[in-house]
């Protein structure tokens, strides 16, 4: 079945019954309700009203300065709008909408979908006139953006992770699984990263928690924090999503997520990757890449403690 969204434009909301997603704005939703709209709770309230109605089982309020809010079943989650200087609102709403589908489209759950679309949103409305966002200035955008969060939220808590992985998986989207402390990135990180994204539609990475690295490593490691190493990676362009474990091993972290991919180095044989059996038993394969050579974290850490450098 093919997802509809649409933007209503009467204040009877029933009209629209069947689409999977509405898109009003505050004023069209207050209208609609016939409810006040102004708070993130009175929004909240406005938009069940008008989705049982509408029997719509999503509803994605643009709130002008106020940013956005998104409502599913049991759900509500909201974003600021980004500060930008606005030259013109023209055409913000059919950003919205278009960025919101087309981004849903390519497998992200409506709350990413929505983020994806609130920076479409604030490139527009800083041009003049009637504009258009493209493909290469919002993934610009979106970079800068998180760059600039990398101490919020760029982990995916475990609970988040799984649904983002199913919703992938329910748009048909194959998914990868990596795992390791990638204390100090080198060529050999990325190069690993770039095959293995390769070899899927997604690419999930999973990283040591700092005390899970200290026990595996010894007490001088992690080198860089958990927060940093994720900052990091997750500016990679070949990774989607990635969390943390804490665990000995991501052993319940794979039967959580169950990816089609699980991807180690060479370095290991297929009996000794954790989560092999039950990958394979799902369905999905174990791949094992060629390592670039000498290259580890280990040795990078030797040459800075060499008195030769």
């Amino acid at each position: 079945r093919i997802p509809v969204f649409a933007d209503p434009k009467s204040d009877d909301f029933s009209r629209y019954r069947g689409a999977d997603c509405l898109t009003p704005n505050a004023r069209e939703l207050a209208r609609a309700a016939r409810m006040p709209a102004g708070t993130e709770a009175e929004v909240i309230a406005a938009a069940r009203h008008v989705m049982a109605a509408a029997a719509a089982p999503a509803l994605l309020c643009t709130r002008a300065e106020k940013g956005m809010t998104l409502v599913e079943a049991g759900t509500a989650e909201s974003v600021s709008a980004l500060a930008r200087e606005v030259f013109d609102v023209s055409g913000a709403g059919d950003t919205v909408i278009a960025t919101l589908a087309l981004a849903h489209a390519a497998g992200h759950p409506l709350a990413e979908a929505m983020r994806i679309a609130n920076t479409a949103a604030g490139i527009v409305v800083g041009k003049l006139g009637t504009a258009t966002v493209g493909a290469d200035e919002l993934a610009h955008a979106l970079r800068a953006e998180g760059a600039a969060g990398a101490d919020e939220g760029m982990l995916l808590d475990h609970a988040a992770a799984a649904r983002l992985v199913a919703d992938w998986k329910a748009h048909g989207l194959r998914v990868g699984f990596a795992n390791g402390c990638f204390d100090i990135l080198h060529a050999g990180h990325v190069a690993m990263l770039r095959a293995a994204r390769r070899r899927c539609d997604r690419l999930v990475v999973a990283l040591n928690t700092d005390a899970s690295v200290a026990r595996l490593k010894g007490p001088s490691r992690p080198v860089n924090a958990l927060g940093d190493r994720a900052a990091v990676i997750a500016g990679l362009a070949s990774v989607d999503a990635v969390v943390a474990f804490g665990e000995p091993t991501p052993l319940e972290l794979i039967r959580l997520l169950l990816p089609d991919v699980l991807i180690k180095g060479a370095d290991y044989r297929i009996d000794q990757v954790v989560g092999a059996a039950e990958v394979q038993a799902a369905g999905g394969e174990v791949l094992l890449l060629d390592l670039l050579p000498g290259r580890s974290t280990t040795g990078v850490i030797r040459r800075l403690q060499s008195p030769q450098g």
